[in-house]
């Protein structure tokens, strides 16, 4: 399912094809190899979730969508795309949307460099449309930061609780999302009620996006990932469905001894194979249906537009597909 499809606003449609342009153009450089570089998983394709979320945000509000709020827009994916390159190298990924991994094709340095010259556009072009954008995106990487360094604090922890995994994706993934909301209301200048609204979406949409793309990794293929599935147990971060499967009195005490410690392929096959046999990615995947009401609930204060109306089922047809 596409991005327009999936916050159910297909007028995007031509929108997201001028910002795939733009964004493109964005990752532009005076050294050509950085350009190559900087460019290689925008060529790669991509959702585009993000900053689909900041042009349904304007139009849920009733605004309209113009070159400013495009690059609103592909300021939020730049952002996203260089905390990838960073992921990639700390995770030693050897793939990302179903090619080699920047790391893997040109080595870390590079991927580093290349990260941080991603962000850094992200926040020129932040910048350009006023100190409330910039700084907004500038504080949503210190989030993504945070979240990331709780995520590493509690690698291979099979102990992890389901707060300290709350606390992480409300930061690394979901401080995100929010932004990306809240971009295209301030963008689009409408009320603050709205804004606000629309930033209380993100978050919890934000939420219910990580929880699946988590039970993805237990139940998913690589196909479907654009990654190796099962990543996450290798490298030990512990996810809700493996907190959820741990807490089983008689599945943690056959799950827990293959936990503490990076795993080979027939471990992290038997790890996903009792999770899955568990119940707990259904227990995990009912709490991402808590979040996806509370974000259906948090537009209420929107005028009942035609987008508003979509977006609010946005979380529901995430988990649907």
């Amino acid at each position: 399912m596409d991005a327009a499809a999936l916050l159910g606003a297909p007028e995007l449609a031509g929108d997201l094809l001028r910002l795939e342009d733009m964004l493109r153009s964005s990752t532009s450089a005076m050294d050509p190899f950085l350009s190559q570089v900087a460019g290689h998983l925008v060529a790669a394709g991509g959702k585009r979730i993000r900053p689909a979320l900041t042009l349904a945000a304007a139009l849920a509000g009733g605004a309209a969508v113009d070159d400013d709020l495009i690059m609103g827009g592909i300021s939020v994916e730049l952002v996203h795309i260089g905390s990838l390159y960073h992921d990639d190298v700390m995770d030693e990924a050897e793939s990302r949307r179903g090619v080699q991994s920047v790391n893997a094709r040109w080595g870390n340095l590079v991927a580093i460099l290349a990260g941080d010259f991603l962000l850094a556009r992200a926040s020129e072009i932040a910048a350009s449309l006023g100190t409330e954008v910039a700084g907004l995106l500038a504080a949503t990487i210190g989030r993504l930061c945070e979240g990331q360094v709780g995520e590493l604090r509690t690698a291979f922890d099979p102990g992890r609780s389901e707060a300290a995994y709350f606390e992480s994706i409300a930061g690394k993934t979901a401080s995100l999302t929010a932004a990306a909301c809240r971009i295209g209301g301030v963008v689009a200048g409408l009320p603050r009620p709205a804004v606000d609204a629309l930033t209380a979406f993100g978050e919890a949409f934000g939420i219910v996006f990580q929880i699946r793309d988590d039970c993805l990794d237990v139940t998913g293929t690589d196909e479907q990932l654009g990654k190796p599935a099962g990543q996450d147990l290798v490298e030990g971060t512990y996810s809700l469905p493996v907190i959820r499967a741990l807490a089983m009195p008689d599945v943690g005490d056959e799950l827990r001894p293959l936990l503490g410690r990076p795993l080979d392929g027939p471990e992290r096959d038997k790890a996903r194979e009792i999770i899955q046999a568990s119940g707990a990615v259904q227990q995990a995947l009912a709490t991402a249906q808590e979040y996806a009401l509370t974000a259906s609930a948090a537009l209420s204060p929107l005028d009942s537009t035609p987008v508003a109306t979509a977006l609010a089922g946005a979380g529901q047809r995430l988990l649907a597909s």
